[in-house]
């Protein structure tokens, strides 16, 4: 069995784990490729190397067409999946979640990728309709964030795919603290949807003052994960 084990000390976020596939093998070419099979508009994808703390890392960036950087951890959380309004139809400069299973139902992927995918975004519908007191069909992503998740998501689930993961395995997840702006006001950290997401997972403190995990990483990790924890006993390769 072919397990990743992702250890977050500094926390998760879509394009984090986008970078950390690349690094260790999944083709940023291909993964390219197969991106462009979903036929959604208004991105490009950056790969770079940047140093951390004296460490080289692999970063991926979501370039979003309008904006000069991706909406990284904060816009995330203040753009990316809120309820607009509950009527049922789909609000100017939103996304429901069927168009978004829609897109992926009519995309050229992997049905195991297609099938991961559509399993992170009920996940995470399911978790903004509970803390906002609607049902998972009615929640509304904003446009910006909602081509920024798809994108960060089905990236990630095609990583694992090409790497070629039978079973994700993930480490304590520090969740920050503080408080972020959101389109209501300010916000404790981690989010209401974060927190939600993250019910039965072991979680810590490290007395860092921000958002450490955004809703996308913590909707990839928690659905994905078949354990949490401590590594299991493995043989590392990559």
């Amino acid at each position: 069995m072919k397990i990743a084990y992702f250890d977050c000390p500094s926390g998760a976020s879509g394009d984090m784990i986008l970078g950390a596939l690349v690094d260790v093998g999944a083709s940023f070419e291909t993964l390219e490729r197969e991106l462009a099979g979903l036929n959604v508009a208004g991105y490009r994808l950056e790969r770079r190397e940047v140093m951390k703390a004296g460490f080289r890392a692999t970063k991926v960036d979501v370039h979003l067409d309008g904006y000069e950087q991706d909406p990284g951890y904060m816009g995330r959380a203040a753009q990316g999946a809120r309820p607009a309004h509950a009527t049922g139809h789909r609000a100017s400069g939103h996304r429901g979640l069927q168009e978004i299973l829609g897109i992926l139902e009519g995309s050229r992927l992997a049905p195991a990728v297609r099938d991961m995918a559509a399993r992170v975004f009920r996940r995470l519908a399911a978790a903004e309709a509970r803390v906002h007191g609607t049902t998972p069909e009615r929640v509304q992503f904003h446009d910006v964030g909602a081509v920024d998740a798809i994108v960060d998501v089905t990236g990630s689930c095609i990583g694992l795919h090409l790497l070629g993961i039978d079973a994700i395995h993930v480490g304590a997840l520090p969740v920050g603290g503080g408080f972020i702006e959101g389109p209501h006001g300010k916000m404790p950290v981690p989010g209401p949807a974060t927190a939600e997401m993250l019910k039965g997972f072991p979680t810590l403190d490290t007395g860092i003052r921000r958002e450490l995990v955004t809703p996308t990483g913590a909707a990839i990790l928690t659905t994905l994960a078949a354990g949490a924890g401590a590594m299991p006993a493995m043989r590392v390769t990559a």
